[in-house]
């Protein structure tokens, strides 16, 4: 991280004539488990990863934010901040526009300013590389004028830039843990009123191991919203104000489409599975959890519909192999990443194992690594950690 840093500022100086005022990071997540249903306000269990965006940003002039990054050479972006803050081009660009317009909705003054991204988040692979943007860059700019905003209230800021400004229609939980996660813990996180509660997740003898396709994902292409969609018309026939609050018994005799039944039984049953998934963690039984993380891939590949190949064959592959505890895909899918948990000692074979055989059915390679839980959004000048 020091070296990244260091090359990150240097980039600065050579991009801008202005000092650095400052450092932030943000990192990426992995939801352990309950996928999908923090739109339905549901609970979800995520960890902050230890790869991160990192911003460094300085004094700008002329009243003008400027923005770049290390991933979008040459693609530069800047507003104007005594103009009304619009969405464009170039397209990674919106998401910062979309923090800087909700931080001026909330009263914060932005200065003028620079700002140089750096992320190792993948892109596109699950893995909310874009909450991480959206909260490097609310630290960023909160760090410049020298204003604290709640830790919830900033990542519904985030999240409504990602909805306004990226047509992305995402729940709440890729922000809250970007923002509020801690490191060697899980964040159980009850999506209707923003309570957490703080899962140990961090036995030296377990192993998270992340793999990602390489096939690239695109939410705004319209499988994302059109499940919410489904979920919210389920939840209306049923009578109740979110999937949250329907129940198994409920499913039985309904007039909901086969589409709705569908979306309707993964959520039910994954909010279910999170809160089991969570006494699991509680009492150390990785292999319960390990069932339950088969199950939630199953649900999503088959009642949600949002696996693919790819993912399906890693979650395959890791359930023949020794050491693993169980396997599924996380983040929104249309391909992205799965993860699989399995003891430390175990770890490098299967990751041996899940490239070679990857390899050999599609013909490109997946990328395996470990990650732990980290620590949330963390800035130099307010002392957020």
């Amino acid at each position: 991280m020091t070296e990244r840093i260091a090359n990150l500022k240097k980039r600065f100086a050579e991009l801008y004539a202005s000092p650095v005022a400052g450092v932030v990071s943000a990192p990426g997540r992995v939801n352990l488990i309950g996928e999908h249903t923090d739109y339905n306000d549901g609970f979800v269990l995520p960890i902050a990863i230890d790869r991160c965006t990192l911003a460094v940003y300085g004094p700008g002039e002329n009243r003008r934010v400027n923005l770049a990054s290390l991933q979008q050479e040459g693609d530069n972006a800047w507003f104007d901040l005594d103009a009304t803050i619009e969405k464009g081009s170039p397209k990674w660009a919106n998401y910062p526009k979309g923090v800087a317009a909700g931080l001026v909705e909330k009263g914060v003054e932005i200065a003028p300013m620079n700002i140089l991204f750096d992320s190792d988040v993948p892109i596109g692979g699950g893995l909310s590389s874009s909450a991480s943007l959206e909260v490097a860059t609310a630290l960023a700019m909160l760090g410049a004028a020298d204003r604290e905003i709640d830790d919830y209230e900033l990542a519904l800021i985030c999240q409504k830039a990602e909805h306004d400004f990226a047509g992305t229609p995402c729940g709440i939980m890729d922000q809250a843990i970007s923002v509020m996660g801690q490191a060697g813990k899980a964040l159980l996180l009850d999506c209707r009123d923003g309570a957490v509660t703080h899962i140990p997740f961090d036995d030296p003898g377990l192993v998270l191991l992340v793999v990602d396709t390489k096939v690239k994902h695109d939410l705004t292409d319209g499988g994302y919203a059109a499940r919410r969609d489904q979920c919210y018309s389920a939840a209306a026939k049923l009578g109740v104000k979110m999937l949250r609050d329907a129940d198994a018994d409920m499913l039985a005799s309904t007039d909901l489409s086969d589409k709705e039944l569908m979306r309707a039984r993964h959520v039910v049953s994954e909010i279910a599975r999170t809160l089991q998934g969570v006494d699991a963690l509680n009492d150390g039984d990785y292999a319960t959890f390990g069932k339950l993380m088969y199950a939630s891939h199953k649900s999503l590949r088959d009642d949600y519909e949002v696996s693919c190949e790819e993912l399906d064959e890693i979650v395959a592959q890791a359930a023949q192999l020794e050491g693993v505890y169980g396997a599924r895909m996380t983040g929104g899918g249309f391909g992205g990443c799965a993860i699989i948990l399995a003891q430390a000692p175990q770890a490098d074979n299967i990751a041996e194992a899940i490239t070679k055989n990857y390899t050999a059915r599609f013909g490109f390679p997946c990328v395996v690594f470990a990650t732990r839980a980290a620590g949330g959004g963390q800035s130099e000048t307010n002392g957020r950690s």
